[in-house]
Order: C-alpha cells, then structure tokens, then sequence
C-alpha cells in the first residue's frame, strides 16, 4: 500500500501495488501489503525544505460498503478533506498559470518553453508562495484604494497582487495579480471545472 502526493498537495492511494510502475510523485508513506483492507492509515506531510517540519497531519480511513467495494475518507488536521478545503479557501487564494519565455529570439510560439507557476497569497499572514517558496514581498499602498504586495517570481518576472475593497461588506477584498504588468485569472475550485 502507497500513499503519493506530488508536490502541489495532490494526494493518490494505491492499494496492492506490484506492477512497479514509476511515478512522478513523492511517496509520503508506504507499507507493504496487508491482509486488513478496512482501518485507517495516518501519514504526515512534511515541508520539502525542512523535513523535520510537519506541515500536515493526514488519515485515510477506509471502510467496507456492500459486497467488495470500499469507500475511502481522507482527513487533513483532523478535518473531512472537504471541511479542510473549504476552510483554506476562505484564507488563501491562489492562482496557476502558464508563462512562455518572452525572450524575442525569432523563435515560433511552440518552440518556447513554457513555465509553470502556482502563486498563493495567505490573506491573514499577506505571505506569498511561489511554487511552494516563500517569497520575499514588498507590501506598499497602491494608487487605488487597497494595497499592492510586489515580489519576484524569477529575475525575468515580476508579481504584484492588488487587494482593493469591493465596496461590499459580504464579497470582502478582491484580490487581482498581475505578473510583469499583466492581470492573471484566479484558479477556479476544482470541483466547478469538473461539473
């Protein structure tokens, strides 16, 4: 039995694994096969760059339905994955997006490398994570009514997250990055995009 998660926190669980496949994940937890099938399996989540740091405490716990079907419930801090993920979206906000090197070098669209990034911002810490770093920011008051917190994704580009009020008590601030001047969209829930 293995349970995988890549590195944007994406969690897979493998049960009776022998064809030896390689996969590009980190294993977190694994145990050889074992003749329980119901029960529960901790595991923890540790920081990439400390590993003695414990970022968070997970369960799967599985149960026995009718005839040899199982259903699986993941806990994260002792929260139902679902309580977790409600919770954290409340707190952060997070955006995914692509960046093709804008290097003028004659080359066609499909030949320049693209780069990936994951920007989040902790709304109560006004951290910002870029690819999992921490990154150094500048918070300063923006020309319109909310602040601008400025930081580097790489030497080649730049982030500025906008934070302006709403106007209304209920939505709150909104949040807008743009990345060399350039706004970017905020990662929609998954469960929006499936349904």
């Amino acid at each position: 039995m293995m349970i995988i998660v890549k590195i944007n926190q994406v969690f897979f669980f493998m049960k009776r694994v022998t064809n030896g496949n390689r996969l590009p994940y980190t294993i977190v937890s694994r145990k050889e096969w074992m003749f329980k099938l119901v029960g529960s399996e901790p595991f923890e989540i540790k920081n990439p760059d400390n590993n003695n740091e414990i970022v968070a405490k997970c369960e799967i716990i599985i149960n026995a339905c009718l005839g040899f079907t199982y259903e699986y419930i993941l806990y994260v801090n002792g929260k139902q994955f679902k309580t977790f993920r409600e919770k954290q979206s409340k707190i952060m906000r997070a955006w995914h997006f692509d960046l093709k090197n804008d290097e003028n070098d004659g080359n066609d669209d499909d030949t320049k490398e693209k780069k990936q990034f994951r920007v989040v911002l902790e709304k109560d810490t006004l951290d910002v994570w870029v690819n999992g770093q921490k990154k150094e920011t500048t918070n300063e008051f923006g020309d319109s009514e909310g602040t601008e917190i400025t930081f580097d994704l790489t030497d080649e580009y730049n982030g500025c997250i906008k934070t302006i009020s709403s106007g209304d008590k209920r939505k709150g601030m909104i949040y807008v990055l743009e990345v060399n001047g350039r706004p970017v969209e905020e990662m929609e829930p998954e469960e929006s995009k499936s349904s």
